[in-house]
């Protein structure tokens, strides 16, 4: 378990709070929309039925509000992703960083105003642990959002008579040891295709070994805030060495890492905007549509 020490996280709070307090100095507080990039992204689910051809799920990963992000930046993301009219809306967890008292109310006025067809999913990632899990677990509650940490949410559809179902399942921090893919694979219906939810993108490597889901969502990395154009980002780290960012194959699933959308101690990103992912779920029955 990589827990922070308590000498590491008071040292991190204090830069946190040294950060704000110039924010303005070192960095923009207001949301503007080109800041932000909507990234489409089409994955062909093997099994989906098509009443969930086109399915619009919209990620958001690492808010990690206080630090770059401000309570104005998230305001304007809920609305850019309220206008996107998702069918649903994940979130793959760090919501806070290193301070969670002064964020708690707007985090949860923002979430709350979230708006999706059919549901609101997240996990929690490693910073919503060492800052205090509960707290986040009791704003998702409150905000009408279903945590799937170690757990499986299934959405089922009719239209026009005939019907799907779709599994979002979802493990906990792998960072901090509180994952349990056992548990999750022991809910989870044997029918019905499978999308699993996990801050760090490397437990792509053990999810995929499940042959169970067909895409992975994650975030974590960051993108490593510093990409080198034809290169890629050089900056990696625990849990997001083999996949820091976009679309990989692995094995027979796709492990998507988002580039996510705030930053940790460094409040800088270079040719790495935030993101916004916009995930097309389209049906192989779907034969006659080009589907990249």
């Amino acid at each position: 378990m990589e827990e922070k020490t308590p000498r590491a996280m008071a040292f991190r709070k204090k830069i946190q709070k040294t950060m704000t307090k110039y924010r303005e100095k070192v960095s923009q507080s207001e949301f503007k929309t080109q800041d932000f990039e909507l990234i489409p992204i089409d994955v062909k689910i093997p099994g989906l039925k098509p009443v969930f051809h086109n399915y619009r799920i919209i990620n958001l990963s690492d808010i990690h509000l206080g630090q770059w992000i401000t309570p104005n930046h998230l305001e304007g993301i809920v609305d850019l992703v309220n206008l996107q009219k998702p069918d649903m809306i994940t979130i793959t967890g760090d919501f806070v960083s290193y301070l969670i008292d002064e964020v708690e109310k707007p985090l949860e006025r923002s979430l709350k105003r979230l708006k999706s067809v059919d549901a609101s999913v997240a996990v929690l990632g490693n910073h919503d642990h060492w800052l205090g899990a509960e707290k986040i677990k009791s704003i998702l509650k409150k905000c009408g959002i279903k945590d799937v940490s170690n757990d499986v949410f299934t959405l089922k559809k009719t239209n026009n008579g005939k019907s799907g179902i779709l599994h979002v399942a979802g493990v906990d921090s792998v960072m901090l040891n509180k994952h349990n893919l056992d548990r999750v694979m022991e809910i989870l219906p044997s029918e019905g295709p499978a999308i699993l939810l996990a801050h760090e993108p490397d437990f792509a490597d053990v999810s995929s070994m499940t042959g169970r889901f067909s895409l992975q969502i994650s975030g974590h990395s960051h993108g490593g805030q510093f990409i080198i154009p034809g290169i890629g980002t050089i900056i990696r780290g625990p849990h997001f060495i083999k996949y820091p960012m976009g679309k990989y194959n692995v094995g027979n699933m796709i492990q998507y890492t988002s580039r996510g959308l705030g930053t940790n101690i460094f409040w800088f990103r270079i040719n790495c905007p935030p993101e916004i992912t916009i995930f097309n779920l389209k049906s192989p029955e779907m034969k006659n549509e080009i589907i990249s």
